[in-house]
Formats: structure tokens, C-alpha cells, sequence
């Protein structure tokens, strides 16, 4: 029985022994890994700061004094801006798949899928630009 409708279970009885060796360099990187994490906290412990200053624990801005409070409150339009720009790159992930099964669809229909997405996508952008989400001005 090949082909579509061919079910095939595997058991541990149909597994070669040799089935968990398989896993052993996935094993050994994992180690690795964790041991080479290890050492550099243990390293960063053992050479890190052991004289704590109000100067050492100052933010670093480049070189330049910090001015103002750190804590200060961000216009919610940045959070905004920020959302929408994960929200539509997200979307433009979906066209690296479609890009790649293109030849494969039927010779239409895969264009006018993308066209109708794209559409969708459009509209949204033009929502945003009419609730003026995206205007700095107001």
C-alpha cells in the first residue's frame, strides 16, 4: 500500500535501535550550551563590579549626564505606532509563503488571492489614516 491512502504507525517495535542515537548531537549542543552559560555567569560573578557606586549605577546615555526622570510618561501614540507596525509586518510575512507556493496555484486564482489580501490590508491602512492614528499634529 504506497501512496495517499498508505497509514503507516511507527512502534517501538518498528524503530531501528540506533532511533535515539539520532538525537545525540541535539543532545551534546544542549550541554554545551548550558555549560558555556554557566561559565560566563560564573566569570561575570567572579570579574564584575564588587565596589558598587551611586556613578557605576547610574543609566549610560552615551557619554552624556542623564537629564529629567527616566520614569517619564510616553504619549500613547507611540505605543500606537509601535502595535500597527508589528500588526502590518506581521501581515507582510504572508507574502513570503504565497510568494513561494505561486507557481503551484492556478494561474488566476493565486494572483486575485493576493490581490483581495492585499485589498484588505489597504483598507485598514485607510482606516487608520481617517481616525488619524498615524497623524503627529493633532
Amino acid at each position: 500500500m504506497t501512496g495517499l491512502h498508505s497509514h503507516r504507525y511507527y512502534t517501538s517495535a518498528t524503530m531501528s535501535p540506533g532511533y535515539l542515537g539520532n538525537y545525540a548531537p541535539l543532545l551534546i549542543h544542549i550541554l554545551a550550551a548550558m555549560a558555556l552559560a554557566g561559565v560566563l555567569l560564573s566569570l561575570s560573578a567572579l570579574v564584575g563590579p564588587h565596589r558598587p557606586s551611586r556613578e557605576k549605577a547610574q543609566a549610560y546615555e552615551c557619554g552624556m549626564r542623564p537629564t529629567g526622570d527616566a520614569r517619564h510618561p510616553f504619549d500613547v501614540k507611540f505605543y500606537l505606532v509601535a502595535i500597527l507596525f508589528i500588526l502590518f509586518d506581521v501581515e507582510a510575512i504572508f507574502f513570503y509563503p504565497w510568494a513561494y507556493v505561486y507557481r503551484n496555484l492556478p494561474r488566476l486564482f493565486g494572483f486575485y488571492e493576493m490581490l483581495l489580501y492585499i485589498g484588505i490590508l489597504l483598507v485598514g491602512y485607510i482606516y487608520l489614516l481617517k481616525k488619524g492614528a498615524l497623524d503627529w499634529n493633532k
